[in-house]
C-alpha cells in the first residue's frame, strides 16, 4: 500500500498490536475449545458413551463453529465493507468472548443431561458467527495500512496472533492439568475459559483506539464505492479468485487443525503419551511457530506468495506419513520434532503469506466480504471436519495410514488451487481493475488514535 502521511512508529505500533493481540486474544478462545475438546469435554458433556465416541461428539461439536464461519463471514463482510474495519473487528472479539466466558459457567451433563451438550453448541454457533470474520478483519487491517512493498509482512502478523491463542491455549491446559484429576474435571477445566473475560477486555481497549484504514476512508467511502451485497459481488465479480480461497484452505486450515487438535488426541488416547509431554511438545512447535510465519510472509515480499504458499502444500503431501511415524517412537524429541515441522514448515509457509494473498485477490470494496465469505466457507471443507473425520478414520481402519491419506489429499488440493491462481504481491490494492470500474488510488491517510 501506499506510504502513510504520518511517518511515526507509534501509529503503526498500534495497528499492528491491535490485528495481531486482539487476533492472538479471539483464536485463544477458538483453540481452547478444540483443546478441551481434545482432553476433557468427551467426559463431561458426552458421559454415557464410550471414550472414543466421545471424543467423536466432542470434535462433532467443535466443528459446529466451523458450519456457521461463513454465515459470520457474509454478514460481518459485508458490514465491513460497508461501514468500516474497525466497529467489525470489535464487534467480532465480543461475541467470541461472550462465547468462550460462557463456557466456563456452562452446567455438565451430570448436572443438567442433555441441555448440557445443548448449550455446549450454542456457545460453538457464537464463537463460529464472530470467528467467521475476525482473522479477515484482521488481516484486511494490517494489510491496507501497510507500507509498499511490506503487505506480506505485516499481513504476517494476523497469523502470528492465531499462532499465539494456540499457544496460550495449550499453555492455560497445561497448567490446569497439573491439577488432580477429580479437581480438574470438577472444576479446572473452567479456569482457561473464565479468564477469557480479562484478555478480551484487553483486546477491545487496543481496537478502540485505531482509527479506520486509509484504503477504506478514501478508496470506498470517498469515492462512493460502497455496495449493497458486496459478498455476493465478490462471487460474481472473481469466481476465479474465490475459488482459489478455497482450494488453498484445504491445507492451510485442514492441517492447522489436524496436527494441534487430532494429532494431539492421537498421541495422548491412542499412543498412550502423558499429557504433560504432549502438550509441552505441541507448545515448542508453536513458539517456534511465531517466527517462522514471520519469515514466510517477509519471504512472500520479496518472492512472491505463490512460491512461498507452494511450498508449504507440497511439504504437507511429503510429511504426511512422516509425521506419524516420528510420533509413533513415543520419544518427547521426536513427537517435538514432528509437531514443529507440522506447524513451522508446513503450516507456517502456508498461514504466512496468505494473509496478504487473499487481501489482495479482492478489491476493496468487496475485500473483507470477499475474503471472509471465501475463508471462512473453506473453513467448512477443511478445518472443521478435519479432527472429526481423522478420528473416525482411526476408528474405522485401526491405523493411522488413511489418515495420512486424508492429509496428503488436502495438501494436494492445495497446491493445485495455488497453481491455479494468480500471483499479487506486486499489485496496488486500492484500485479495482474488474469490469465495473477503476478506483483511483486512495489518498493515504495518517495513521492516528
Amino acid at each position: 500500500m501506499e506510504k502513510t502521511a504520518d511517518n511515526s512508529m507509534l501509529p503503526r505500533l498500534r495497528v499492528i498490536l491491535a490485528a495481531s493481540i486482539g487476533s492472538a486474544l479471539e483464536w485463544y478462545d477458538f483453540f481452547l475449545y478444540g483443546t478441551a475438546a481434545a482432553l476433557v469435554f468427551g467426559d463431561l458433556f458426552f458421559p454415557k458413551s464410550d471414550p472414543l465416541i466421545g471424543t467423536l461428539l466432542s470434535f462433532l461439536t467443535f466443528g459446529v463453529g466451523f458450519v456457521v464461519r461463513p454465515l459470520g463471514g457474509i454478514l460481518f463482510g459485508i458490514m465491513g465493507d460497508r461501514f468500516g474495519r474497525k466497529p467489525v473487528l470489535v464487534a467480532t472479539l465480543l461475541m467470541i468472548g461472550i462465547g468462550t466466558t460462557a463456557i466456563g459457567f456452562l452446567p455438565t451433563y451430570a448436572e443438567v443431561g442433555y441441555w448440557a451438550p445443548l448449550l455446549l453448541v450454542t456457545m460453538r454457533v457464537v464463537q463460529g458467527l464472530g470467528a467467521g470474520a475476525e482473522y479477515g478483519g484482521a488481516v484486511i487491517f494490517l494489510v491496507e495500512n501497510a507500507p509498499s512493498g511490506h503487505r506480506g509482512f505485516w499481513g504476517g502478523f494476523a497469523p502470528m496472533g492465531v499462532s499465539i491463542g494456540n499457544l496460550l491455549a495449550a499453555a492455560a491446559f497445561a497448567l490446569v492439568g497439573m491439577l488432580p484429576r477429580e479437581d480438574l474435571m470438577s472444576w479446572g477445566w473452567r479456569l482457561p475459559f473464565l479468564a477469557s473475560f480479562l484478555l478480551i477486555i484487553v483486546g477491545i481497549y487496543v481496537r478502540l483506539r485505531v482509527a479506520e484504514t486509509p484504503v477504506f476512508t478514501e478508496a470506498v467511502l470517498a469515492r462512493g464505492k460502497v455496495e449493497r451485497n458486496p459478498a455476493m459481488q465478490a462471487l460474481r465479480r472473481h469466481p476465479r479468485n474465490f475459488l482459489v480461497v478455497l482450494g488453498a484452505r484445504m491445507a492451510e486450515n485442514g492441517l492447522g487443525y489436524f496436527f494441534p487438535v487430532f494429532g494431539l488426541s492421537y498421541v495422548i488416547t491412542t499412543l498412550g503419551v502423558p499429557k504433560s509431554e504432549a502438550l509441552s511438545a505441541l507448545m515448542l512447535a508453536f513458539v517456534i511457530e511465531l517466527f517462522a510465519i514471520l519469515g514466510f510472509a517477509a519471504l512472500s515480499d520479496r518472492i512472491g506468495r505463490r512460491p512461498v504458499y507452494m511450498f508449504g502444500a507440497l511439504t504437507g503431501i511429503a510429511f504426511a506419513y512422516p509425521f506419524f511415524w516420528m510420533v509413533a517412537t513415543r520419544e518427547w524429541i521426536w513427537i517435538a520434532a514432528a509437531f514443529i515441522i507440522a506447524r513451522a514448515v508446513v503450516t507456517a509457509a502456508m498461514f504466512g503469506p496468505q494473509a496478504a494473498y487473499f487481501a489482495e485477490l479482492f478489491p476493496p470494496q468487496r475485500r473483507f466480504a470477499g475474503f471472509a465469505f471465501a475463508r471462512e466457507l473453506g473453513s467448512i471443507l477443511a478445518g472443521g471436519p478435519a479432527p472429526f473425520v481423522a478420528t473416525a478414520l482411526v476408528a474405522w481402519s485401526g491405523n493411522w495410514w488413511p489418515v495420512a491419506c486424508y492429509a496428503a489429499l488436502l495438501s494436494a488440493i492445495t497446491a493445485v488451487a495455488i497453481w491455479c491462481g494468480p500471483e499479487t504481491y506486486r499489485e496496488n490494492i486500492t484500485i479495482d481493475n474488474s469490469s465495473d470500474g477503476a478506483l483511483h488510488p486512495a489518498v493515504a491517510m495518517p495513521l492516528q488514535a
